[in-house]
């Protein structure tokens, strides 16, 4: 089969914005979802990065095949619709089935996504943190219906921190400034000491730390879950790190 080389001009504007996908013809699979406009699908084929989306292609053309480029929606009026569409595609089909790198732009907002985590984003409730502690955005790697244990990992390691580590009682899991579990931290460790399910033990960085802990009373958890705390980081800053309560 021969791939598509350009889309006429007449039909890239019929399309408008759009979601496609790719998929493997030798197990009929999709690995790789996408948006854009006018050529944006044909340009994956032309790709030279290292990256598991590359490698797929290459393995399908080693069999004397080529991707299927399918459109899974189109006709959308703007480059968000496009967006929050890819985003919802990606989550119903699961990162592990694809060669995407990371969730959606905005899933939290438009993709898979339990009612009260997004009851909790648009009512936005701010609470105050009483007792000292470490509040630790886990944007990259936070997705709903973690399970307990995955959302642990993620919030515990790997981290740049200062001696002022040591005086947080509790560590508080937050993506896109809500907050999703609290723990008790019961000690601090070099990253990488202990088995981490979100981070490969033998490539973290020594200079930074990852915590042990335990859940935080369930008095705590139901005072601060699905609470906002966006308020105690600086607009636009890039660390994932706030210190609470604590000199």
């Amino acid at each position: 089969m021969e791939l598509i080389k350009r889309i006429p001009p007449d039909v890239v504007r019929r399309l408008g914005y759009y979601v496609y996908a790719y998929v493997n013809p030798l197990d009929g699979q999709i690995f790789y979802v996408g948006k854009g406009k006018g050529q944006r699908v044909l340009s994956h084929v032309r790709d030279r990065a290292e990256t598991l989306k590359v490698a797929t292609i290459k393995q399908i053309r080693a069999a004397g095949k080529q991707p299927q480029l399918e459109i899974l929606a189109h006709g959308l009026r703007s480059a968000e619709a496009a967006l929050q569409v890819e985003a919802a595609v990606i989550d119903a089909l699961g990162l592990p089935l694809l060669t995407n790198r990371v969730r959606g732009w905005h899933s939290s907002r438009y993709g898979r996504t339990p009612l009260e985590e997004l009851i909790a984003l648009y009512l936005r409730q701010p609470v105050r943190v009483r007792e000292p502690a470490i509040l630790i955005r886990i944007n990259e790697l936070y997705r709903p219906n973690m399970t307990p244990s995955e959302l642990y990992d993620a919030t515990r390691a790997s981290w740049k921190l200062g001696p002022k580590r040591e005086r947080a009682r509790y560590a508080f899991a937050v993506f896109e400034g809500i907050v999703r579990e609290v723990y008790e931290v019961k000690s601090w460790l070099r990253a990488g000491s202990t088995f981490n399910s979100a981070h490969e033990r033998d490539r973290a960085p020594r200079d930074r730390w990852e915590f042990v802990g335990r859940l935080a009373p369930e008095y705590m958890r139901r005072r601060y879950i699905n609470r906002d705390v966006g308020g105690y980081f600086k607009q636009g800053a890039q660390n994932p790190i706030s210190y609470v309560g604590i000199k």
